[in-house]
């Protein structure tokens, strides 16, 4: 039965220690009075309704971890409480007693910090002052920096952290930082601690060090909320999960008691059929494609970079699509970034028609052949203030370098020539990109890109944030480049799209390639299956 609306799974694991730690946690969802409370909370952004009545609840002494896929409303939800944004509706209580921070200075007076994942301190400070900037201890009008010193050491003592907290923050690891960003955050009276994504640039070693930490502060009684988009991690370090979809609450689980393949579920929102999928590509021509032999255009080997992605191998084929499957922040748009040279790999190498090439900047993958559309087309994709016919030229230009300037009446015959064979919807061409639809500016970058006549393509959520109609003409042309011979690299948070449209799935969970599919054997179900056991 629920509690206060809230549901309850009751442990099954023969596990010991598994079995205590739900009996504990349940003890104290019947009995203890939740350190926060969120009742009924919603926020609504223009066009946007980001939580929608949603109740959250943490307990002191509990790692409570909160999972969702992207626009789930998991930033929205800690914004809330940290007096980023008001809520629309709703309370939010601590101890029982209801709140209002209206800003992130109120939350920390209340005993509610945060540790983001971009470290928001000062890499130019000593880690002493890190520690206490804006509250240094004084001695009179000057700063007393021997107790300033000996107060930073014994924070971090109880971190089990032993450094020279007299250097500079910068001399230090991400990891390290890390743990400074949570002295500080603890050293403020704090009773609530709000991880948001900490994990995310570090190696297994550096997220133990982490782990051992947050479980240290959990058993001092600490509530900690944990946001992550790792499965593993979760399921190490959570007491309790609770799913958020689409700005509503799906549940709240004992970890325990709720399988990985039951959460992703949860957070897809469907249950999977059993059932294949019918494939977007099985046309005749595609068929005539698939028959002949496929030349090999890039292979990765042990293609890996700290903090991001761990080695993996990747073979893209002219005339065929690779999907690269997985939940968010699984690794999907690290790995397209080595790939595109945007980041730059530490160890493995990359063969481009047999020979091994050094991936340094995106101008080397571009004059490889290879062409990238980014997740984010607004940030990384779309120059704004420039014309749809500007924005459609600006790779081609790069690539010729600015010593062999693009004659505007060439210009104007590339851009007609893709308007109309992407059917980009535009009165002007020399109208700026930003009043084009969503769709239309993803039309607008794949022309960028098909204008410097690529051998491959990389598609990082092509179809993100724009209508089924434009998605399905995206999807369309792609699978149209892929059958004229370009290889074709292909992301998707939605799992049916990228097993619709592959011909190999390469499955990524937790920054780590687990295996591959063939396209004809895949189906969401199977897919999620892997995903989940965490091996083929």
């Amino acid at each position: 039965m629920g509690v206060g609306g809230y549901t309850r799974i009751r442990t099954a694991s023969d596990d010991r220690h598994e079995t205590n730690v739900a009996a504990k946690l349940q003890s104290m969802t019947a009995n203890a009075v939740p350190v926060l409370e969120m009742i009924g909370v919603s926020r609504s952004f223009p066009g946007v309704k980001a939580l929608t009545k949603v109740n959250f609840r943490l307990m002191p002494g509990e790692v409570h971890a909160l999972m969702g896929q992207n626009g789930a409303g998991k930033s929205t939800l800690i914004k809330v409480l940290t007096g980023v944004y008001p809520p629309d509706e709703g309370s939010v209580l601590l101890e029982g007693k209801a709140v209002h921070p209206a800003t992130p200075l109120d939350a920390q007076h209340l005993g509610i910090s945060t540790v983001y994942q971009e470290i928001n301190l000062c890499p130019n400070l000593s880690v002493a002052e890190n520690i206490f900037i804006g509250r240094y201890p004084r001695k009179g009008p000057a700063i007393d920096w021997k107790t300033m010193r000996t107060n930073a050491e014994e924070l971090l003592g109880r971190l089990s952290v032993y450094i020279d907290v007299t250097q500079l923050l910068s001399a230090y690891s991400v990891a390290i930082q890390q743990m400074v960003a949570i002295a500080r955050a603890i050293s403020i009276s704090c009773r609530i601690l709000i991880l948001d994504e900490p994990t995310s640039s570090l190696d297994e070693e550096e997220v133990g060090m982490l782990f051992s930490v947050i479980r240290s502060l959990r058993d001092r009684g600490l509530a900690i909320l944990f946001v992550t988009h790792f499965l593993d991690q979760t399921y190490e370090i959570a007491d309790r999960i609770t799913v958020l979809r689409n700005g509503e609450l799906v549940g709240e689980y004992m970890a325990s008691a709720l399988p990985k393949f039951d959460l992703i579920t949860r957070m897809v929102g469907r249950e999977i059929g059993e059932s294949s999928f019918v494939k977007a590509k099985a046309t005749d021509a595609s068929a005539n494609a698939m028959a002949s032999p496929r030349r090999t255009f890039l292979t990765a080997r042990g293609l890996g970079r700290r903090g991001s992605i761990q080695p993996l191998d990747l073979e893209l084929k002219n005339g065929e699509v690779l999907g690269l499957g997985g939940l968010l922040g699984s690794g999907r748009t690290e790995t397209a970034r080595l790939l595109f040279g945007i980041d730059k790999a530490d160890q493995g190498t990359i063969d481009i028609d047999g020979h091994t090439v050094t991936m340094s900047s995106p101008k080397e993958a571009m004059k490889r052949g290879i062409g990238f559309c980014p997740e984010d087309r607004k940030s990384e994709g779309i120059v704004a203030a420039l014309s749809v016919r500007e924005n459609i030229i600006l790779a081609l230009q790069s690539k010729r370098g600015v010593f062999h300037f693009l004659p505007r009446k060439k210009q104007i015959a590339i851009a007609n020539a893709y308007i109309k064979t992407l059917d980009i919807k535009v009165s002007d061409m020399d109208k700026p990109v930003s009043q084009l639809s969503g769709g239309n500016q993803q039309k607008v970058l794949l022309a960028r890109w098909l204008a410097t006549d690529p051998q491959m393509l990389i598609l990082d959520e092509p179809t993100r944030g724009i209508d089924v109609a434009a998605k399905l003409e995206i999807m369309g042309e792609m699978l149209a480049l892929c059958r004229k011979g370009m290889a074709i690299l292909f992301t998707s948070s939605e799992l049916e799209e990228v097993v619709r449209c592959s011909d190999r799935i390469a499955i990524l969970r937790d920054r780590k390639k687990i295996t591959e599919l063939a396209g004809a054997e895949a189906d969401e179900h199977t897919v999620l299956k892997v995903i989940a056991a965490g091996h083929a």
